[in-house]
């Protein structure tokens, strides 16, 4: 009976030597996905991994490698993108509550620019910049008039946290004036997630450069960078399809040489996370125990939506479940209808609802696929105390420990100083 296997690594193997619950990452798949993608893309089009969609180093150090910039969103991103190689010219820092720490990290280590997304945030920015004697860089994050078509999460087109108002910023066209140590020079749309029309991606795509060149205009500055966004979808459900690129670019490309041929010294940039991991990673727990309850099959695993939160559903009227495989057993058919729980004392710990699966024991590992992106860091970890799962990337043919799982000893060192006298057991 054949098992799942990443570049001729067996699972059996692979959850023996790093233990379970993991997440595993086919390097293969990270590099050639994104190469696939380039290939295709318009080459004025730099892409630049959204770090929020999996923060791991080595995930993305193997995706600069193979021609990827960073857009991150935290000071621990920044610190990643760097030590994953990254210059600092190929980041971009974006945010709605950036601490003026975190903004005066970017503008010391002189990363290409930060994406404001207020009219007080701009103020500090521009006061922290007057104290060093420069200009820093600036592009502006804007919430469109015009709405989000095809998304999955709405990012813009309505009230929102993020980015200035459109009307507000033409309303506004002494802004550069008022900052003088402020030096804008592009603009930021991201208008949503999960994108899976190729259609919705190429008009929004279009609204956002015409927007870029209305209000460049109108501001008085030139557009060196104008950042599409990006939102591209993977299909995990039932009725889904993924993008197809050689649609998705030949709808694309066009708009990006139009734009590309008016401003020449323009770059071009779309943020993907999602879409360069999501294929990439498959969630691995193993099942602990079996069950019946009101005439309902059960397995409960070691690992549940602690870590892997997308698979409740959040945001769906019905759950839908993400594809799930018994990977020890990758070749014997469904037969059995199952309930995949977790370890959590919550009834929302349930990561596969009535699953048709082959018969499970206890000792089966189950894998949760297409769950490279918005995993671990995207879920509460800290929930019962279990902690963050292992990461193993598997590149080359070699499996190697990304991240290794928390032990309780991690998780309580942090909770006071390491010389603090431990408390007296009272009776």
């Amino acid at each position: 009976m054949s098992e799942f296997t990443v570049q001729g690594n067996g699972i059996t193997e692979l959850a023996a030597e790093f233990g379970t619950p993991m997440y595993l990452y086919d390097g293969d798949e990270l590099a050639g996905g994104l190469t696939a993608l380039r290939e295709r893309l318009h080459p004025a089009l730099e892409v630049f991994f959204s770090l929020k969609a999996n923060p791991n180093v080595a995930i993305c150090r193997l995706l600069h490698e193979n021609g990827a910039r960073a857009e991150v969103s935290s000071m621990a991103e920044l610190l990643t993108a760097r030590r994953a190689g990254v210059g600092p010219r190929d980041i971009l820092f974006l945010g709605p509550g950036k601490s003026r720490a975190e903004i005066e990290a970017c503008l010391d280590e002189d990363i290409c620019a930060i994406i404001c997304e207020s009219f007080p945030e701009l103020a500090v920015i521009d006061e922290l910049a007057a104290r060093r004697g420069r200009a820093a860089r600036v592009v502006l994050r804007v919430n469109p008039n015009f709405s989000v078509k095809g998304s999955g999460l709405t990012m813009g087109g309505k009230p929102r946290q993020f980015g200035f108002d459109e009307d507000q910023l033409l309303a506004d066209p002494e802004l550069a004036a008022r900052h003088p140590h402020v030096r804008l020079m592009g603009v930021q749309v991201y208008m949503g997630t999960r994108i899976l029309s190729e259609d919705s991606v190429a008009e929004n795509t279009r609204q956002i450069l015409e927007l870029a060149d209305r209000l460049t205009a109108h501001l008085g500055f030139a557009p060196e960078l104008v950042d599409v966004g990006g939102g591209l979808g993977v299909a995990y459900f039932d009725n889904e399809s993924d993008l197809d690129v050689d649609v998705l670019t030949g709808l694309v490309n066009p708009l990006i040489d139009d734009f590309a041929a008016r401003h020449p010294g323009t770059r071009l940039v779309m943020e993907l996370g999602r879409f360069l991991t999501a294929n990439a990673g498959t969630y691995v727990t193993r099942v602990q125990y079996v069950k019946t309850s009101h005439g309902e099959r059960f397995a409960v695993a070691d690992g549940g939506t602690n870590h892997h939160m997308a698979a409740v559903g959040i945001g769906s009227f019905v759950k839908r479940n993400f594809p799930i495989r018994v990977l020890d057993r990758w070749d014997e058919p469904a037969s059995e209808t199952w309930n995949i729980t977790g370890p959590l004392c919550t009834p929302n710990d349930v990561i596969g609802k009535k699953v048709e699966l082959p018969p499970l024991r206890a000792g089966d590992l189950i894998g949760v696929l297409r769950s490279g992106a918005y995993g671990p860091s995207a879920s509460p970890v800290l929930f019962l105390s279990h902690g963050h799962p292992a990461e193993v990337l598997v590149h080359d043919g070699r499996a190697r420990l990304v991240r290794r799982r928390d032990e309780p000893a991690d998780l309580l060192r942090a909770q006071e100083p390491e010389d603090a006298p431990a408390e007296p057991v009272r009776s």
